[in-house]
Order: structure tokens, then C-alpha cells, then sequence
């Protein structure tokens, strides 16, 4: 028993020093990490494809080379329609700011005079002008970030262009990957082999399903509420429904933000209750839709991450790598939700658990691993 705990406790720390020096390369070259980072996530999309052509007989690297081509022209073809129109619609929100809060100010300012005459204070007087203080602070801050955005669209457009070495790392990376996983295969620890293996093709599984279904989900929502908001009229719609497409990868939170962003703006073009509840039943019937037809045909049986997981691993990969660390943060999730289902199942199996020098009954061990593979 003594040498098992000595045996475990070496190689958690020796996986501890591991993870430690993996964050802190990630920390040290944040900044270069971006175009790799795009190119193998773009590679691990691809590869199912690749493989599925490899096994028919084609040549894997022409294959890749043609697959990459692909779907850098779509994206490209992607951007060409759709980004002039997200670009004009986010500077005419940027112009229409001002009027839209005066116009919030004007509904709001009877209900700020009425609490200042209650409360009849000295201090209260000045409610009314705090809040019109802060209203234009809020329009400055708000104005500037969006201006800041569409203006600086060119320099996007120039960062962008320095990823050139995306492709190229996806290339690679889709060429090359059997060998890679190979060496991987070949460097793991003999004895724990087939239980790393296994947890591999787990934290893959959960990683292709839930990436890949999520990314369709984003795509089918996002164009499903651009065009019904389009067709509604709704001024800004195209670039309310692509941005509470984008954000269903927390689930709530894109048709809730989508919804708040809709209906207010609904209100300030038309001033009608009708046409408000109009766009809000957009987004309600979006949600039943999305609920039950798009994410369970979509993501099924891979919707193993917990909302509030992603919503804490997005924000701690963006504050400690930026960027990168977001991009990360949700295969780090799902490959540690496998490795603690393993661990605690293994402690439930270990005598720390059964208070006994007698391992768990094996019905119990295989059952849990056969539900994680499944």
C-alpha cells in the first residue's frame, strides 16, 4: 500500500510540475502564440475529413492542401459578405448613440424629478443632474469603443494579415498529425499506457463534439436571428443576431443579451409596444427553436460542459493569456472534467474511500469507465 501511495504520489507531482511549466511557457510567449494556436485548432477541425479521405486512398498532404483551401475561401467569402455589413451597421450605432440615451433620458427624467421632490433633501436635487452626468459619461465611453471598433477596422485587417503563418501551422499540423500522435503514443509511461490512451480518446471525444456542435450552433443561431430581425426591420439586426449567435456558447446568454439589446433598441425606433413584443417573440420562439432542434441535433450527447464551468474557464483563460488563454480555455475544461471524473473515480476505488485494505468491487470501476466512453 505504502509503495502504491509513494508510486501515485510521484506521478502527481510529477503531472503538477507538467501542467506548471505548461502555463508558464503559455505565459511567456503569449504574444506568438496566437497563429499556432489558430492553425491547430483549425487542423484538429479538419482532421476527421483528412482521415476520412486518407482511408479512400487519397494522398494525405494534397488532401489537406485542398481542404485548407477551402475553407480559407469560404471564411474569406464569409468576411467579404457580411463584414461590410457588420461594419456600417456598428459605426450607424455608434452616430445613433447620442440620440438613443437622450431619448432614454427623456423617458427617465419624470422618474428622477419625482424621487428627488420625495426624498427632498439637499443632496436629492442633485439626482437629476448625476444621472444626466453619468448618462454622458456612459455616451462618451460607449462612442468611443464602437468608434474605436469600426475605425480600426483597417488595423484589424492588418493584424489579421500577419497570420499568415496560420495556414502554414495548419498544414503542418494536418499532414503530419498521425506521426505526431504516434510520438505521443509512442513517449507515454509503458505501465499507464492504456489508462492514458483511454482518457485521451475521452477528453477528445467531449472536445470534438462539444467544439465542433458548438461552433454550428453559433453559425445556424446567429443567422437565424440576423435574418428574422432583418426581415422585422429592426435597425442593427444583422449585428444583434450575429453577436447573440456568438455568445450561445454559454448557453442563456446569447439569446438573453440578444433579447435585452433587441428589444431596447425596438423601443427607441418605434415607440410602440406591439412592434416590441414583435422582436421579443423573435427571440423567445429563437430559444424553444434552439433548445430543442438546433443544439440537441447539433451537440446531442456532448453537452457535458457545465454553462458556468465555460463562463469561469473563458474569463480565467482571458485574464491570466489573453487571448490565447480564452481560445484554450475551453479544451482545458473539457480535458479536466475527464481527468477529476478519473481521479475521483479512482479514489472511490482506493481504501482513502472504502476505509478497508480491500479495493471497490470491479462492477462499480467498469461501470463508470464504460459511461465515460460512451
Amino acid at each position: 500500500m505504502s509503495e502504491t501511495f509513494q508510486s501515485a504520489r510521484q506521478q502527481g507531482i510529477f503531472w503538477l510540475a507538467a501542467f506548471v511549466v505548461f502555463c508558464v511557457v503559455l505565459w511567456l510567449l503569449e504574444g506568438m502564440l496566437l497563429p499556432f494556436v489558430l492553425g491547430l485548432g483549425i487542423a484538429y477541425l479538419l482532421n476527421p475529413l483528412v482521415d476520412w479521405f486518407g482511408r479512400k486512398g487519397y494522398p494525405r498532404g494534397v488532401v489537406a492542401l485542398g481542404l485548407l483551401v477551402f475553407f480559407f475561401g469560404f471564411v474569406a467569402a464569409l468576411i467579404v459578405v457580411v463584414g461590410p455589413i457588420v461594419y456600417h451597421q456598428t459605426l450607424q450605432l455608434a452616430r445613433d448613440i447620442p440620440d438613443l440615451v437622450q431619448t432614454l433620458w427623456a423617458s427617465l427624467r419624470p422618474y428622477t424629478d419625482w424621487i428627488a421632490q420625495e426624498l427632498d433633501t439637499a443632496e436629492a436635487q442633485d439626482i437629476p443632474a448625476l444621472v444626466q452626468e453619468n448618462f454622458g459619461s456612459a455616451v462618451n465611453v460607449a462612442r468611443n469603443v464602437l468608434g474605436g471598433v469600426a475605425a480600426g477596422g483597417q488595423a484589424l485587417l492588418g493584424a489579421l494579415t500577419r497570420l499568415f503563418l496560420m495556414p502554414i501551422v495548419a498544414y503542418f499540423m494536418l499532414k503530419e498529425w498521425p506521426v505526431i500522435q504516434n510520438w505521443v503514443v509512442d513517449i507515454m509511461p509503458r505501465h499507464h499506457k492504456e489508462t492514458i490512451v483511454d482518457l485521451l480518446g475521452q477528453i477528445n471525444g467531449k472536445i470534438a463534439g462539444f467544439i465542433r456542435g458548438q461552433l454550428a450552433v453559433m453559425a445556424a443561431v446567429g443567422l437565424m436571428y440576423a435574418v428574422a430581425l432583418s426581415i422585422a426591420g429592426l435597425n442593427y439586426g444583422i449585428l444583434i443576431g450575429l453577436l447573440a449567435g456568438a455568445l450561445t456558447i454559454i448557453p442563456l446568454l446569447g439569446s438573453f443579451t440578444g433579447l435585452l439589446t433587441s428589444v431596447a433598441v425596438a423601443w427607441f425606433q418605434s415607440g410602440e409596444v406591439g412592434y416590441v413584443l414583435i422582436i421579443a417573440s423573435i427571440f423567445l420562439i429563437g430559444q424553444l427553436v434552439e433548445g430543442n432542434l438546433i443544439t440537441p441535433r447539433l451537440v446531442g450527447k456532448y453537452v457535458g460542459l457545465h454553462p458556468l464551468w465555460v463562463l469561469f474557464v473563458l474569463l480565467a483563460g482571458a485574464s491570466l493569456f489573453g487571448f490565447v488563454g480564452m481560445l484554450l480555455a475551453v479544451p482545458v475544461a473539457a480535458s479536466a472534467g475527464v481527468v477529476i471524473h478519473f481521479l475521483i473515480r479512482r479514489y472511490k476505488d482506493s481504501p482513502l474511500y472504502t476505509g478497508t485494505s480491500a479495493p471497490r468491487e470491479k462492477s462499480g470501476s467498469g461501470k463508470g469507465r464504460g459511461d465515460a466512453k460512451r
